[in-house]
């Protein structure tokens, strides 16, 4: 089974503009994620995908290998189908462009789901892990997701899921941590598929998927990420380098 890491790199976020570049102990914030990503040694190959002549210019300019995006695209998961389609690959890690502090052991514990999917029931597969603050639970920042017995995602939201109805039923919360592998046919397939209205209304597009009946094998994990979304946590990262 070949299996490569893709990290989708876009130079202009809302919050934290030219966040990638930003230096962080000498190297650029996505330079590091991609070492990071080399460094784990679960990858056939890893590639950036970016719609910037400055971030294919600066992974090119340290020996990685970088994919210039065609088309604008709403979604990562369309950036990466796009840059994948003419790869030969069976499983493609989605991996974050603001986490250069990389763990290891959950994209292991994603890559595995793949390696025991013998039957081929499984088109994707994703993080969660526990939350108990309400102010955590609350908040439309934080995507929940709800599972099935087999853990198979039945539905994500910006809303608290379920709703709380009924007290101490031994609901546990669950928040969505958007680190995907995907097959790459499940891929394509979205890469194919126009939105439809869920995804429209929550802005998820792993809402997509379940519409058309693809199937996420969520996988819980104690490892919460570390991203970079501020300058507050672009200052606390270089503490850490």
């Amino acid at each position: 089974m070949k299996i490569i890491a893709v990290i989708p790199a876009r130079y202009a976020s809302t919050r934290f503009p030219a966040k990638l570049m930003q230096d962080l102990g000498g190297k650029s914030v996505i330079v590091r994620t991609y070492e990071a990503a080399i460094n784990t040694q679960l990858f056939d190959d890893v590639f950036v995908v970016t719609d910037s002549v400055i971030i294919y210019d600066e992974i090119i300019a340290h020996n990685g290998k970088a994919i210039m995006s065609i088309k604008e695209h709403e979604s990562g998961s369309d950036r990466i189908a796009e840059a994948v389609e003419n790869i030969t690959v069976d499983v493609v890690v989605n991996v974050q462009g603001d986490e250069p502090f990389i763990d290891k052991k959950p994209l292991e514990e994603l890559i595995e789901v793949f390696k025991n999917d013998t039957d081929k029931k499984v088109d994707l597969a994703s993080l969660m892990f526990q939350i108990t603050d309400k102010e955590e639970i609350n908040s439309p920042n934080n995507v929940k997701v709800i599972v099935d017995q087999q853990n198979f995602a039945l539905y994500f939201s910006r809303s608290v899921i379920p709703f709380p109805r009924e007290e101490n039923v031994g609901v546990r919360y669950m928040k969505h941590i958007g680190i995907y592998a995907f097959r790459k046919q499940a891929l394509l397939d979205f890469y194919s598929l126009p939105m439809l209205s869920l995804e429209a209304s929550e802005k998820l597009e792993q809402l997509r998927y379940l519409e058309y009946g693809k199937r996420i094998k969520m996988v819980e994990t104690a490892h919460g990420s570390i991203g970079i979304d501020t300058p507050e946590d672009l200052e606390k990262a270089r503490k850490m380098v």
